[in-house]
């Protein structure tokens, strides 16, 4: 088959009479894997933010728990653009934390100075920087997307435990609760009965296990104040979703990220779920524990 080439005109949507930011947020919105974020949904558009403006656009993915902050520039990104775009991230993160976010900057021309100052935050903020460019083809009108910064993708939590600062379970029971702490005591009795080397390891933003002093982490604990958050590291699974719906269990979104499910425990739930929690840690360890079949 012979193909033919056609040579496709750029165009400058800032100093276009037709084109506009507004055009660039609607085309966006009608089809969000354009960014090449994945699959990704539109949650809202020109979301409104206290004392701080609106943003233009909040994606979430399809199937997972992170959820996208996107401002749109036209022409060069500036210092002001930037600055708005990490406070919206901000503020959507501390309004839903149990989310993970993402600040996204789209902008025509991401300048090489102003890439060096994003990719500072990178790391520390999740930032992700997307180029666009519009091109025309006779009286048809395309936008190509083109990812210049990327968030940078931490390890697996058993993978960067030297990253982690070693903590003590005093920490955990002013962070937590000396109640919440006794829960993790409770689940590390279940996951003892498939390895009594199995301990518990204070980490600064979890408690892990470790065996002979190496992290095991098919399973992690976040105690807070009134519950726990128990995540084993399991596939996903409808039947693992029917059986906690129902038992009727305080269940979390899935964590694509760490394939992870993420439920909350209260005070006696240990002992009132022990059947199903056994399940899961055994099913966890098996496919991921250092001593599994994984």
């Amino acid at each position: 088959m012979n193909l033919k080439y056609e040579k496709l005109t750029p165009l400058s949507i800032k100093g276009h009479a037709s084109l506009s930011e507004k055009w660039v947020q609607d085309r966006i919105a009608e089809d969000p894997t354009i960014l090449g974020l994945g699959d990704v949904i539109l949650k809202d558009k020109e979301r409104n933010q206290p004392r701080a403006g609106r943003l233009d656009l909040l994606l979430q993915q399809a199937e997972g728990n992170r959820r996208y902050e996107v401002e749109i520039q036209l022409g060069k990104t500036d210092e002001s653009h930037i600055i708005r775009t990490i406070e919206y991230w901000d503020i959507e993160r501390k309004r839903y934390p149990q989310y993970d976010h993402t600040a996204v900057i789209v902008a025509e021309e991401i300048t090489s100075r102003f890439l060096n100052v994003i990719s500072l935050f990178n790391g520390t903020i999740p930032l992700v920087a997307i180029q666009m460019r519009a091109v025309q083809f006779g009286s048809t009108v395309s936008l190509v997307f083109t990812t210049v910064l990327d968030q940078v993708q931490l390890g697996l939590v058993d993978e960067d435990e030297e990253v982690h600062e070693a903590t003590d379970r005093p920490y955990w029971e002013v962070r937590g609760s000396k109640s919440t702490v006794a829960m993790a005591d409770e689940l590390l009795e279940i996951v003892k009965q498939f390895d009594p080397n199995l301990e518990l390891k204070y980490n600064k933003f979890y408690i892990g296990l470790a065996r002979q002093g190496q992290a095991d982490n098919f399973v992690v604990f976040r105690p807070k104040k009134n519950y726990i958050r128990v995540e084993p590291r399991l596939d996903k699974d409808e039947q693992i979703e029917q059986k906690l719906e129902a038992a009727g269990l305080d269940v979390m979104d899935y964590d694509d990220r760490w394939s992870r499910y993420r439920i909350r425990l209260s005070k006696g739930d240990v002992k009132k779920h022990i059947d199903l929690l056994t399940e899961l840690l055994g099913a966890a360890n098996t496919k991921y524990g250092a001593n599994g079949g994984g």
